[in-house]
């Protein structure tokens, strides 16, 4: 019976070729797109699930608020991880990460590297994360003090082995530091929220301010002995900020209690965030990779079952629309002595062998356009992660249940003909309006709306960053990176730089307004004795004189800084929301702002104000900043202006190389830098507008096969209507009009859902576009276009075709 099936089935999909070919097609694109964002959505809901400890593994975050500031991070302290494990049986061991300046330069032969991937850990880190040994012990390969542990891929890069154990590497700390390799471990996994080559002896970290209770610079993982323990332990963290926190704060704030700084509108707390909601659900101050999002999550989780489910419909409508010409065959089939059950089963078996076509035909389709994809979505899928072993029966169960749900209802539908009836009418058949197939292009077009009015606004706010006026210029600077390996000729290269045809001016700072580049945050306040109603935290960057004039700040009061005046090491220049937050109205230059460390106060002249400026991205507002004049040579900047960038470039590198021999010369622009923050929101723009497309197409091979099948049935009716005086237009309006209509109601729906949803997203911008009428009109526009060229080219051959053929046998 079911060879029967098939070969029935065979032979109809062969006789009705046009069927056959739109469905396979549409089919597979959506299947091709639903697999693409599948990828996509398991990749990024994975991270941090390879750890055997995934469910008890938390990292600590801080919360401080203080006035108009605030400071979301995810760093601690270095004691908080010591004191949790020592005073709380929950936690059953803690690791914490360090990273400077988050690069350092490691020697091979007489050359020097730049290594971007390195950090300090802690020894009880593999205790903690879980990483396959290749050589060496892991549980003890951090202990002593300059140990490292290594990846493949770095022992590889530098001793051209993996078998590195033992060997020393030479890095940049503190002059020349020798580490000698401990282990050699499996290179990490990508979907990892962290991503190191080299991990170092926290006993080796240049860092200064050990031991501080509220000094924020540590990544603190702390590994729980239960799952159910994390509540607990959080309810303890309000105790470790009234044990230790509030006695660090008394140091430097007239401060009686928790409870009278949080009662001034400030705010001061941790909490814990799992390890597996760390890529998604995070989005703080000092994240060790760029963050993913849940909400983009959701929304290609979304785009690819409608994508799917379009997909499914067009078989609906197609099927249910050709039921005119099955009509016959289901009659005979019945009369003969076939169970509904039995016809329904032969619909099914045609569905699915259509299916499983258009599931190969799918798999070709992402195997061509992977590498597309990957540069659109900024992951590295191979064919193999996609397609292998663990993931082809989902493939095949997926194919099955596409088969079983497109084919359900038309199956269900064409065996329910009475076989008396569709013997005796043909034409009766199928051939009236259906209000399930017209809700279901309406849901076609309805989605693919949305998607297009997405892809607008996600354009449009990426294009207002891209124009929005920041406050400083960003056009034409080059970056310097890696300043520190000049050592005391940094003023040097800077001076011999600035004599260069076409360079402008120069600065030596590591703190610039764009992504890696350093940041400090320290509460200042305006009067000696601070307290919680009188300070602000701020931004505190060291700067040259020469950092204004370079990105052209604008002053608004005051003057910049002067090298000739040596009073200027111990002046502040604050921006607007600075001297906002701290209540000096227009008259801030020549007042005081104050810092208060343990018994030491240290007073700051307010010589300038800077207009504000967005140093941060356009998601957050401008927070309070001062800028202090001190020696900061992690990077340096050049304005240039040259028609002839890699001849400068070129001269630049050759400075570089004799005052520097040995150490790679690393630059950037400012613009890919800034651009470089916003990649996330590029991405899906791109990805919006791939699958806004894919979802259109799909839509309109459904709708060319309904146009298609509408004016075959309704062949005698336009010759009819030929003969009675009917005019070519006239039939193109007729055949088209019910269609658009349709559309209509589409964008009735699509606007509002449109509406809110990219005001949810826009709410994640401080500073946004307002979403237009025009917007959502160009959407709907184009919808009407496209289904009318879709549709138009069907009605006009209905309409050119001569009346004598399709009346010749009437």
């Amino acid at each position: 019976m079911l060879q029967t099936y098939f070969k029935t089935a065979w032979r109809n999909l062969k006789t009705n070729r046009m069927f056959t070919s739109l469905n396979i097609i549409g089919l597979a694109l959506g299947l091709a797109g639903f697999m693409l964002i599948a990828a996509y959505v398991l990749d990024e809901l994975s991270y941090d699930r390879f750890h055997a400890n995934a469910d008890r593994i938390v990292r600590a975050n801080a919360h401080i608020h203080i006035g108009e500031s605030k400071l979301e991070m995810a760093y601690t302290s270095d004691m908080m991880g010591p004191v949790l494990q020592e005073e709380y049986p929950e936690v059953e061991a803690f690791a914490r990460l360090y990273s400077a300046s988050g690069a350092k330069l490691v020697k091979k032969g007489d050359k020097w590297i730049n290594e971007a991937r390195v950090v300090h850990a802690d020894s009880s880190f593999f205790r903690i994360f879980s990483y396959s040994a290749l050589h060496g012990d892991l549980s003890h390969a951090l202990d002593a003090p300059n140990s490292v542990v290594v990846t493949r891929s770095a022992a590889i890069r530098h001793f051209n082995t993996v078998d590195a154990l033992g060997k020393t590497l030479e890095t940049n700390d503190a002059g020349v530091t020798p580490y000698q390799v401990t282990a050699v471990i499996d290179d990490m996994p990508k979907n990892g929220h962290f991503n190191y080559d080299f991990l170092f002896s926290m006993e080796n970290a240049p860092y200064g301010d050990w031991g501080e209770f509220l000094s924020h610079n540590f990544a603190t993982y702390l590994l729980l002995k239960s799952t159910d323990d994390r509540s607990a332990l959080q309810g303890h963290l309000e105790h470790y900020v009234q044990k230790y926190c509030l006695p660090a704060a008394r140091r430097f704030m007239e401060l009686s209690s928790m409870e009278e700084f949080r009662s001034q509108g400030n705010v001061f707390y941790y909490d814990l965030t799992p390890i597996t909601d760390i890529h998604l659900r995070s989005n703080l101050m000092g994240e060790l990779s760029p963050p993913g999002s849940i909400q983009y999550v959701y929304i290609f989780g979304a785009i690819s079952a409608f994508i799917l489910l379009i997909a499914c419909v067009n078989f609906m409508n197609l099927s249910t629309a050709r039921s005119a010409n099955r009509a016959k065959d289901v009659g005979i089939r019945k009369i003969l002595g076939s169970s509904r059950s039995g016809v329904a089963s032969q619909f099914l078996v045609e569905s699915l062998l259509l299916t499983l076509g258009a599931t190969i035909l799918a798999v070709g389709i992402v195997m061509l356009v992977i590498p597309l994809f990957n540069e659109l979505s900024g992951k590295s899928f191979a064919i193999a992660d996609l397609f292998n072993i663990k993931s082809i029966p989902f493939i095949l169960l997926l194919a099955l249940f596409v088969g079983l749900i497109a084919g359900y209802y038309p199956a269900l539908y064409l065996s329910a003909f009475q076989p008396l009836r569709v013997l005796k009418s043909r034409a009766s058949i199928g051939s009236g309006k259906s209000p399930l197939r017209s809700g279901l292009v309406v849901f076609q077009f309805t989605t693919s709306i949305i998607l297009i009015v997405g892809t607008l606004i996600v354009t449009a706010q990426l294009r207002y960053i891209q124009q929005k006026k920041l406050g400083y210029d960003r056009e034409n600077v080059i970056l310097i990176n890696d300043y520190h390996a000049l050592g005391g000729q940094s003023n040097v290269f800077r001076d011999q730089v600035l004599t260069l045809p076409g360079v402008k001016r120069g600065t030596i700072s590591g703190y610039f307004p764009v992504s890696n580049s350093s940041r400090s945050d320290n509460t200042f306040s305006k009067e000696s004795v601070m307290s919680p109603t009188n300070s602000i935290s701020m931004q505190t960057w060291r700067v040259d004189d020469q950092y204004l004039p370079t990105f052209d700040l604008a002053l608004i009061a005051g003057r910049n800084f002067s090298a000739a005046r040596p009073a200027d090491s111990t002046a502040v220049i604050l921006n607007e929301t600075a001297v906002k937050n701290l209540g000096f109205g227009d008259d801030a230059v020549g007042k005081k702002i104050y810092f208060t460390f343990g018994s030491t106060v240290k007073s700051y002249d307010i010589i300038g104000v800077v207009e504000d400026f967005n140093f941060e991205s356009l998601r957050d507002p401008v927070y309070p900043l001062g800028f202090f004049l001190e020696d900061h040579p992690m990077q340096a900047a050049f304005k240039v202006e040259s028609a002839n960038l890699p001849a400068l470039l070129a001269q630049m590198e050759g400075i570089w190389n004799k005052l520097a021999p040995g150490y790679p010369f690393a630059y950037r622009f400012m613009d890919d830098a800034f651009n470089h923050m916003y990649r996330t929101e590029r991405r899906v723009g791109q990805l919006s507008f791939a699958f806004a497309t894919l979802a259109i197409v799909i839509a309109c091979l459904g709708l060319f096969g309904l146009a298609a099948f509408t004016a075959e049935q309704r062949t005698k009716e336009i010759g009819i209507r030929k003969v009675l005086g009917a005019s070519v237009a006239g039939l193109i309006r007729l055949l088209s009009v019910d269609f658009l209509k349709l559309v209509g109601i589409a964008i009735v729906l699509a606007v509002p859902i449109a509406w809110w949803a990219m005001s949810r997203w826009l709410e994640d911008f401080a500073y946004r576009i307002d979403m237009k009428w025009w917007m959502f009109g160009l959407a709907g526009l184009s919808a009407v276009v496209i289904a009318l060229l879709t549709v138009g080219g069907q009605a006009i051959r209905a309409a050119m075709a001569n009346p004598v053929d399709s009346l010749r046998d009437e």
